[in-house]
């Protein structure tokens, strides 16, 4: 495929989770590739100054209602999860150890954790569950944990970081079309505009 979107994004997002709801189905549509590229948000708000809108409580309150409004347009199941904010840096490594070792699998592994996250509401930040959640969808829990902590697993997250930092990202999800960047979840109608061309 000549098109594809490189997807940044951080599992503790929740706009992350809407936008991950609704880019198989465009690129599909587009004839597109959907490039996943896995990096820490924690590591872009630091490196940019950003922060999340959560943390301003009248952009929070708003924020809120607008995830809520999003997921009734788009016709799927969310719930702001009530751990949040979540420390991803174990969760994101996971995600890399996934596609390294095992890519066929990503997509089941994304849609494990994001659900767990945003639908179920469960605390990631547990490692018991974080298990649980990766049994139930067929992984061995207890070789993913160890992947975790290999240097190529770390080092390949912190690449990726640094690389959506120098193009441009700060915040999640953010794609690429292209040389194009599109910030948030509620620009999909450009991505899709700008794979259509």
């Amino acid at each position: 495929m000549s098109k594809s979107v490189e997807f940044f994004f951080d599992l503790g997002s929740p706009a992350s989770y809407l936008a991950h709801t609704q880019l198989p189905a465009i690129c599909r549509d587009s004839g597109a590739a959907l490039v996943y590229r896995p990096m820490l948000l924690g590591g872009v708000f630091q490196a940019t100054g950003n922060a999340s809108p959560a943390l301003i409580p009248a952009k929070g309150r708003y924020m809120l209602r607008d995830l809520a409004r999003f997921a009734e347009r788009y016709g799927v199941a969310m719930r702001f999860n009530p751990h949040f904010p979540l420390n991803t840096l174990s969760l994101m490594r996971l995600v890399v150890a996934i596609q390294l070792y095992q890519p066929e699998r990503l997509a089941a592994g994304l849609q494990a954790l994001f659900q767990a996250i945003w639908v179920d509401g469960l605390n990631l930040g547990d490692p018991a569950k974080v298990a649980e959640v990766l049994t139930a969808a067929g992984f061995d829990a207890e070789a993913l944990q160890a992947q975790i902590a290999e240097q190529e697993v770390k080092d390949a997250l912190k690449a990726t970081t640094e690389e959506a930092v120098k193009r441009g990202v700060f915040g999640a999800p953010t794609c690429f079309v292209g040389g194009e960047m599109f910030f948030g979840q509620d620009r999909l109608d450009f991505v899709r505009e700008a794979l259509a061309r």
